[in-house]
């Protein structure tokens, strides 16, 4: 196990639907660091870059239009195999394959209003952390409370 930071993003959708607090809470509950956060509305560049892997895909214009809609809230966590932990909690991306108790699970009816966006891989977030943070807006620190306990 080693510690990862992975890029999660909430989605228009969870915003319009007042769940952000609820998503967040559930990667607090299972113990991984917030260590970046910003609402943020995507132009349509940015979502083109995040989305490049899906240019040509019958859903690609219908993915932009979407993302660009409304305000994302863009988060950074930090965690051993935070990749790999987020993908869990945040379910399948498709809602007949997402397990009850995962974000997906609990809130999607539908593929394309899916919530949440999480990381696939370590390159994945490297890159996409990049591209929706700047250096100075990832925050290393210890929590403090942890410390104060022990």
């Amino acid at each position: 196990m080693t510690v990862e930071k992975t890029f999660v993003m909430v989605k228009p959708d969870g915003i319009q639907r007042e769940i952000v607090g609820n998503i967040i809470s559930r990667f607090e509950r299972k113990g991984l660091k917030l260590v970046g956060i910003k609402m943020m509305k995507l132009n349509r560049g940015k979502a083109e870059t995040h989305y490049a892997e899906h240019i040509g895909k019958g859903f690609y214009e219908e993915l932009i239009s979407f993302i660009t809609s409304g305000p994302v809230v863009a988060t950074v966590w930090e965690g051993l195999d935070a990749i790999k932990i987020v993908r869990k909690i945040v379910g399948a991306t498709s809602p007949d394959k997402a397990e009850p108790g995962t974000i997906r699970g609990d809130f999607v009816l539908c593929t394309t209003f899916n919530v949440v966006h999480a990381s696939d891989s370590i390159e994945t977030a490297k890159r996409e952390i990049n591209l929706f943070f700047e250096k100075n807006e990832i925050f290393d620190y210890s929590l403090t409370i942890k410390d104060f306990l022990s």
